[in-house]
């Protein structure tokens, strides 16, 4: 069979460095647009990009001809250039390394994209560090603490 047909959707969760609140309005919509248009620029679907002031969502339908940690790398060090270009913070920006990656269903996108669209009402109940750790063990993932974001005291 000629071609390579496929359909694999993943939300990417990632924090800002030392998990600060630096992500404000009205500045951060802007962010997620930028990173909407660099997933689009490595040929990729952004379903959603959203998030709260502290760490980010993306979820895209991902097709194989990247891997997911080179276009991970290429939204977090673009962003990271122009947040610290438009000077939208004081001092350097910059994202914590590595990230968390969770696959879906077709049938499972509109759940996942309003989850991710309600990110503000839903970090009102909900820490970063309760949400990200249940993800880990929603989906059975082993990890080291000691290798998870620097988390501070929430």
């Amino acid at each position: 069979m000629a071609g390579t047909y496929s359909q694999i959707y993943i939300q990417v969760v990632f924090a800002v460095k030392g998990r600060e609140a630096l992500l404000q309005n009205p500045w951060r919509n802007e962010v997620f647009k930028y990173m909407c248009g660099i997933i689009k620029g490595k040929s990729q679907k952004p379903i959603i990009v959203n998030g709260v002031t502290n760490h980010v969502h993306l979820f895209v339908g991902l097709k194989p001809s990247i891997a997911l940690s080179d276009l991970v790398r290429d939204v977090k060090n673009n962003t990271t250039n122009f947040i610290n270009e438009q000077q939208f913070v004081r001092g350097n920006f910059s994202w914590q390394a590595g990230f968390g990656a969770f696959s879906y269903a077709h049938s499972q996108i509109e759940k996942v994209f309003q989850y991710i669209a309600n990110q503000e009402e839903h970090h009102r109940k909900k820490t970063f560090k309760e949400e990200y750790l249940e993800l880990l063990r929603k989906f059975e993932i082993e990890y080291d603490g000691k290798y998870l974001f620097d988390w501070n005291e929430e």
